[in-house]
């Protein structure tokens, strides 16, 4: 069974036991959360897709760790004009373990 959600504007393809980095949450470590908005749901050939939700479906998974990822170095050069300017930038991050589906 696997479900799509959409979490931080972004839509990702689950199943129990998965491992995600998704954008940050507000949740302590350890912490068990819901995710409401679930786009399909699969289940070998019977497949469920909602317009654009499913109504009483969610996903729950479980706080692992928060961090930040890796560093995106900007590059700002302009040239023959003495002009060159760097920033570099790291998102935050929650790592979820999907715990189960719930079709609802």
């Amino acid at each position: 069974m696997y479900a799509v959600i959409k979490t931080g504007g972004k839509q990702y393809r689950v199943s129990a036991g998965d491992k995600l980095k998704v954008e940050s949450l507000d949740a302590a470590e350890g912490a068990d959360v819901q995710i409401d908005e679930v786009l399909m749901i699969g289940n070998g050939d019977d497949v469920t897709i909602g317009s654009p939700l499913i109504s009483n479906a969610s996903v729950s998974a479980r706080v692992l760790e928060h961090g930040r990822g890796k560093k995106v170095n900007i590059v700002k050069f302009r040239r023959r004009k003495h002009h060159r300017k760097q920033m570099g930038h790291r998102q935050n991050y929650t790592e979820l373990e999907i715990t189960g589906i719930n079709a609802g």
